[in-house]
């Protein structure tokens, strides 16, 4: 018996919604399953390959036969370490996740800061890839802010780092009027 494909004539096939999957990551980047850790990394890689997120938000795993939603504590991803090519303004900045994507800062990934609604402190991150993004471990961060140094923009002293050829600002070095 002869078994045909839908997707023969090269048309997206749109794979079934299966829901909630009961995958979880929490705010220190494991992955749970039901509650159980999935503590197979090349699981967790693979996954991750799979992983989109919508325009409302949403976290997706999406496979060519099916899609469900996940749940993500505050990002999916980790930034584990920091890789550095060149010096100054000419310095290429880069890093490898804990499910082991590489990111080049740039305008399309670049770094910001947002406020933790737990804590209330200041956390970096960094944009990986299709609205995914990665915290910057605190030993990462320590290392970026350890590369940076001070400009001067719009008559304010700014402390950050070159990367790409664009300036991403690590924190104001003067009070604004």
């Amino acid at each position: 018996m002869m078994v045909k494909k839908a997707n023969l004539v090269g048309r997206p096939v749109d794979p079934g919604d299966c829901g909630d999957l009961g995958i979880h990551i929490d705010r220190t980047g494991r992955w749970f399953y039901h509650g159980s850790s999935i503590d197979r990394k090349e699981m967790v890689c693979l996954f991750a390959q799979m992983m989109s997120r919508d325009a409302d938000g949403r976290y997706w795993l999406i496979s060519p036969g099916e899609k469900g939603t996940i749940t993500v504590e505050d990002v999916p991803f980790l930034a584990v370490e920091l890789f550095t090519g060149g010096s100054g303004r000419e310095q290429v900045v880069s890093f490898r996740t804990n499910v082991d994507d590489l990111v080049t800062v740039d305008q399309d990934h670049p770094i910001y800061f947002a406020d933790c609604p737990q804590t209330g402190e200041v956390v970096p991150y960094v944009t990986v890839r299709d609205g995914l993004d990665a915290r910057l471990t605190r030993p990462v961060y320590y290392e970026l802010v350890a590369l940076g140094f001070e400009e001067r923009f719009d008559d304010e002293e700014l402390y950050g780092l070159w990367s790409s050829g664009t300036f991403f600002p690590l924190g104001r070095l003067t009070d604004p009027d």
